[in-house]
C-alpha cells in the first residue's frame, strides 16, 4: 500500500500497519511529508480499529471494582464517596443503583467517568441502552 487510502478490509489494515511501522522507523519530523503520512495512517488505523474492534464498556460495578483493584482499595474505602458500609455493600452487590451524588463523588475522587457510572448496571441492560463512545483512562 504505497498510496494512503481508506482501510476497507483486513488486507488494507495489515498493509497500513506495515507502512506505518516503516514510516515510524525512519523517525520523521511531524511536519515532514513522511510525518504527515504517518499521522494520516494513524488516523485511518484508529478509525478502522474502533469500528472493527469496539471496546465494550464496563458496567458501573465493574468500573468501580477495577478502580478499587488499581488503587488497592477495600469496600470500606468507598464509604466517604458512597455512604455507609451497608450502602457500599448494596451498590457493589448490585442491589442498589448509584445515585447522581454517588457518581459525582466517585468521578471526582476515583476518576471514574460519571457516564460509565450512570450506565445500566448489567451487561444485558447496557446492550439495550448503549452510552456514547469513550475510553476509560486509568489515572492514579
Amino acid at each position: 500500500m504505497s498510496v494512503i487510502k481508506v482501510i476497507a478490509d483486513e488486507k488494507d489494515y495489515q498493509e497500513a500497519l506495515s507502512l506505518l511501522k516503516s514510516l515510524l522507523g525512519t523517525r520523521p519530523s511531524s511536519d515532514s511529508e513522511d510525518g504527515q503520512k504517518a499521522k494520516m495512517l494513524a488516523i485511518l488505523i484508529e478509525k478502522y480499529e474502533s469500528e472493527r474492534f469496539p471496546i465494550e464498556l464496563p458496567t458501573p460495578i465493574e468500573a468501580i471494582e477495577h478502580r478499587m483493584e488499581q488503587l488497592d482499595l477495600k469496600p470500606a474505602d468507598l464509604v466517604p464517596h458512597i455512604g455507609s458500609p451497608s450502602r457500599v455493600s448494596e451498590v457493589l452487590s448490585g442491589k442498589r443503583k448509584l445515585t447522581m451524588a454517588m457518581a459525582r463523588n466517585l468521578e471526582a475522587h476515583l476518576k471514574i467517568p460519571a457516564t460509565v457510572l450512570l450506565r445500566p448496571a448489567t451487561k444485558k441492560q447496557a446492550d439495550l441502552n448503549p452510552p456514547p463512545t469513550f475510553i476509560i483512562k486509568a489515572t492514579p
